[in-house]
């Protein structure tokens, strides 16, 4: 038996890449002046976790906007499944995002992204 201090299992859904990009992320009323600028620190086709001190509640969904390393623009909506503090699983405080509506061709380049990102 692993002693698993955090109580979440190693075993991911997707394959995930260490990656920073900036984020804009809105609430679901999308007001403009709701927009804020996050980073990610992890990105999966399944969802990201993003660095952040505002901490939105789980549950909420969000309205994400982030440019891949090829100029790509992804737009996805989110729903927060976890939330971090400073002494969480990651060590900073951010928020894990579910992706809930990705559109094909998005999730192809982030499928690619992150694939590059895992070889090593």
């Amino acid at each position: 038996m692993t002693n698993n201090p955090s109580g979440r299992s190693n075993l991911r859904r997707y394959v995930r890449s260490a990656v920073e990009l900036p984020v804009t992320v809105a609430d679901s009323n999308n007001s403009v002046d709701g927009h804020i600028q996050f980073d990610t620190q992890d990105l999966s086709v399944g969802g990201a976790f993003v660095r952040s001190d505002l901490l939105f509640e789980v549950g909420e969904e969000l309205s994400l906007t982030f440019g891949l390393p090829d100029g790509k623009q992804v737009k996805a909506r989110g729903r927060v499944v976890r939330v971090a503090r400073e002494t969480g699983d990651e060590g900073v405080a951010g928020m894990g995002i579910e992706f809930v509506e990705l559109n094909d061709a998005d999730r192809d380049a982030i499928l690619a992204l992150v694939t590059r990102g895992s070889h090593g």
